[in-house]
């Protein structure tokens, strides 16, 4: 790289590299650290090695001699001495208290609670005798007691039920329909009634389920001059013939509105 260097000269490259000058040839390894401490900072700015200088405690660096708590405290001291992180936390006799006081670095244990002739620890959860929909919490001496929480129901009052050993109501199943109720004119068809909706190819039947089905009837029988006779679904092509707005029996003739000339007469094909 352009610099002489002596025979056995060691030097550092600043990709922190330890390099010697060996028979004409530059031999190269990385640089290899040696930290004494527990809690060393970054190296220096163009330095390859941590230092032991101050102390590098949970991503914060601490100048030599520092004191200071850490982050979840408790009341423990530590101090920062040649790169090592010493801690002290205060020794708290035994003893029991109604509840931890966040002004005394001291834990203590909370009271026990005695409830209808039992004792339950802190933090214990139990339930009444008989009564498992109640819920209780020993809390420093005192018991607290809840409901079990319910969710909301969506059907009325009267098909509401609570069954033994349940806690909350549940919704019934419905009663089977009766029969099929028809919003747009209000007529309820019992079940198995089969009934015309206005059209007279088209019959439908209450189902038990409370459902309506309905088919429409296709007229396959078809000839020119039919006699449709009122609330029959296909015209009639056996009655007779409707002709010009007059119906004429089979086999009677009759002269052509048209032409007095002509006779024509209805037959049945």
């Amino acid at each position: 790289r352009g610099i002489s260097r002596e025979p056995s000269s060691r030097w550092t490259e600043p990709v922190c590299q330890s390099c010697t000058c060996q028979g004409g040839q530059v031999l190269c390894d990385a640089v290899s650290c040696s930290v004494p401490c527990s809690h060393p900072l970054p190296a220096p700015a163009g330095g390859c090695c941590p230092t032991c200088t101050g102390c590098l405690h949970e991503g914060v660096a601490r100048a030599e001699g520092d004191v200071f708590s850490p982050s979840d405290g408790n009341c423990t001291v530590c101090v920062c001495l040649a790169g090592n992180v010493s801690c002290l936390s205060p020794e708290c006799p035994p003893g029991s208290c109604p509840s931890p006081s966040p002004a005394d670095c001291c834990s203590c244990n909370p009271e026990k609670c005695n409830f209808r002739g039992r004792t339950y620890a802190h933090g214990a959860r139990f339930s009444l005798d008989g009564d498992d929909c109640t819920t209780c919490v020993c809390q420093g001496g005192e018991v607290e007691c809840s409901f079990t929480p319910c969710p909301m129901l969506d059907c009325p009052q009267h098909q509401r039920q609570l069954g033994p050993g349940q806690c909350c109501s549940t919704c019934r199943d419905p009663p089977a329909p009766a029969g099929c109720f028809l919003d747009d004119n209000g007529v309820e068809f019992p079940v198995g009634q089969i009934w015309s909706p206005g059209d007279p190819c088209e019959l439908c039947i209450c189902q038990a389920d409370g459902s309506v089905s309905c088919q429409h009837t296709d007229c396959v029988e078809t000839c020119p001059y039919p006699i449709r006779i009122p609330g029959q679904c296909c015209p009639d092509c056996s009655a007779g013939c409707t002709y010009m707005g007059r119906i004429f029996s089979n086999n009677e003739t009759f002269p052509s509105a048209l032409d007095p000339c002509l006779s024509c007469i209805c037959l049945v094909r």
